[in-house]
């Protein structure tokens, strides 16, 4: 019998896919290009690559406020302290999602097609085996399932298909990606990398890899997709495609199948069980705009909402066998919620190279990998860090006296001393302490329960910061800049936009959720490939590493369906 949503058949999939960020698009063109018919469910509206960003290259006087938002305006969003007018088109209203913060967090979402892939800062970074092998070393968490080799060839099919800008550098820490041309780095990055290789044996200053294309091959063409044009103005949404998202690259690419079926408006309630079966049968939505739920199902299911509303939905997925969320028999999920640590800043001058100029953008920056206790533990805290470094020359206008003069110093203004600044990457230690769960009783708007979230920081997280603060102090120093200034800016767990964790990989399935295809230990046809997969977080940017560990597990998926096995 059908409804206004379609008949039961006319809602049913080989697959279903929720979320359509970086890891859920992953999943969705895998699936499509091995011809399983996949419907992707995105809690947001719509956007359609170039079509739908709006402020794409506009010049700055073409903005009513010049990129501030209006205090009338501000008050209604999420995060109001970081809205421009160039990004406003995918900020979120408070209304949408209310969460309760028992200690202070910042959850930064993307709600629309595309996800947090239309806002990453693209930097793409292979973790090594000193990664995958902490916890199991350093005696926290469980152990990784799988090693490097595991993940190897799928970073390499990963990259070769988004486009990755860098260079092989060699680093047993940072294992070399399939790489197109990398950006040129400003002279004062290359004299810092020049002054830390004299100094350092065990410090390197790369190249930042990104996911841009500076050479297109043929398969970013058939993408549609083009070189980047210098342009830093990403986070509006890049007409050229020039810069991986789930918009410009996997969903349409996914949609030339015939396979794919895309759902806006659509909040995802839970993940429906079949007892009997013993398997998760579909998904149950709230449709945003009639507010009415609705039933979609599939054979398979794959969980990829960003790792806080993966945890949330598993955990709403409740059943008489499982009463405290989907595949929970142990009790962790939700638990052991990690991120990482950018609590470290600094920043100094330099008096020289006062005959250059930079010449140009560039949409990254320099980077040192981890240093810190790589080998063996030898510091007085866990696990270690990586360093953002970025470089540049500004202008100086005198605005001290008036009249004519200020005139003269504000239409001409005088090139000012070299700057450089720096960021760290810190690697949190994943504490059961540190959790999400759903409050008993209050909803939001669409009826499902608010979440609660727990987390804070350590004392292994302030010594961390502690040893960034001198090292970036001495390294500036060495390096010969003066001005220098480090803080701890003491911002809340979140401030990153890199939680991990909650619905962790492991051996068993005591003492995780996951097995190493990404599959529930307990239900056999749920998959979760982004960030809720994380048994620890390493100093890398993680998103190639989700987008890795989707297309393998997605890959695993179509077999095991053939085999009957799922």
């Amino acid at each position: 019998m059908a409804d206004k949503f379609g008949t039961k058949e006319s809602r049913t999939f080989d697959a279903i896919v929720i979320g359509s960020g970086a890891s859920g698009g992953w999943v969705a063109k895998e699936l499509c290009d091995k011809g399983l018919k996949t419907l992707v469910l995105e809690r947001g509206r719509d956007v359609k690559h170039v079509t739908d960003y709006p402020t794409a290259s506009k010049a700055p006087w073409e903005f009513e406020h010049r990129g501030i938002v209006p205090i009338e305006k501000r008050k209604d969003y999420q995060g109001a302290r970081f809205l421009r007018e160039e990004s406003l088109h995918w900020a979120l209203k408070d209304d949408e999602q209310p969460f309760i913060q028992e200690k202070p967090f910042r959850w930064v979402r993307g709600y629309h097609t595309g996800g947090k892939s239309l806002l990453w800062a693209r930097q793409t970074q292979r973790w090594s085996d000193y990664d995958f092998e902490g916890p199991v070393r350093d005696g926290f968490a469980v152990d990784w399932p799988i090693r490097y080799k595991d993940l190897e060839p799928w970073y390499s099919y990963v990259e070769k298909f988004i486009g990755v800008a860098g260079n092989k550098d060699g680093l047993p820490v940072l294992p070399d990606s399939e790489v197109l041309p990398a950006f040129e780095v400003s002279c004062i990055e290359d004299h810092f990398k020049k002054k830390i290789g004299e100094h350092y044996r065990d410090r390197h200053v790369i190249s930042a890899r990104c996911a841009h294309i500076t050479d297109p091959q043929p398969i970013h063409t058939e993408q549609g997709r083009a070189k980047c044009q210098h342009q830093t103005m990403c986070n509006r949404g890049c007409v050229y495609g020039a810069y991986f998202s789930s918009n410009a690259s996997t969903l349409p690419w996914a949609m030339k199948t015939g396979n794919l079926t895309l759902r806006p408006y659509s909040v995802v309630h839970s993940v429906m069980y079949d007892e009997q079966e013993g398997k998760a049968t579909g998904v149950k939505i709230i449709d945003a705009e009639s507010k009415e739920m609705v039933e979609f199902y599939a054979k398979v299911v794959f969980v990829n909402a960003s790792t806080i509303n993966s945890n949330a939905i598993l955990l709403n997925s409740t059943s008489s066998r499982f009463p405290n969320g989907l595949g929970n028999d142990n009790g962790l999920l939700g638990k052991f919620i990690a991120w990482h640590n950018y609590r470290g800043k600094g920043n100094a001058s330099h008096e020289g190279f006062q005959d250059k100029k930079t010449d140009g953008r560039s949409p990254t920056h320099s980077y040192i990998p981890r240093f810190r206790n790589v080998s063996k533990h030898e510091m007085n805290f866990y696990r270690g860090y990586a360093i953002g470094i970025g470089g540049g020359r500004g202008n100086d206008s005198d605005t001290s006296m008036i009249g004519d003069q200020l005139r003269e110093n504000i239409l001409h203004p005088k090139p000012g001393n070299w700057h450089i600044s720096s960021w760290m990457m810190g690697e949190t230690v994943p504490l059961e302490k540190n959790h999400v769960r759903l409050h008993k009783d209050l909803k939001d708007k669409y009826g499902v329960p608010q979440l609660i979230i727990s987390c804070d920081w350590s004392e292994n997280d302030d010594k961390m910061v502690e040893d960034y603060l001198e090292q970036t102090k001495e390294m500036f120093e060495k390096a010969g800049f003066v001005n220098i200034k480090v803080e701890d800016t003491k911002s809340p767990p979140g401030a990153d936009i890199h939680e991990m964790g909650g619905v962790r990989m492991g051996r068993e399935s005591k003492t995780s959720l996951l097995n190493s295809h990404n599959q529930l230990h307990l239900c056999k046809n749920v998959f979760v490939t982004d960030g809720a997969c994380m048994t620890s977080t390493a100093t890398q940017n993680p998103t190639l590493t989700f987008m890795a560990l989707s297309a393998r597990a997605a890959n695993f998926a179509v077999e095991e369906l053939k085999k009957g096995n799922i």
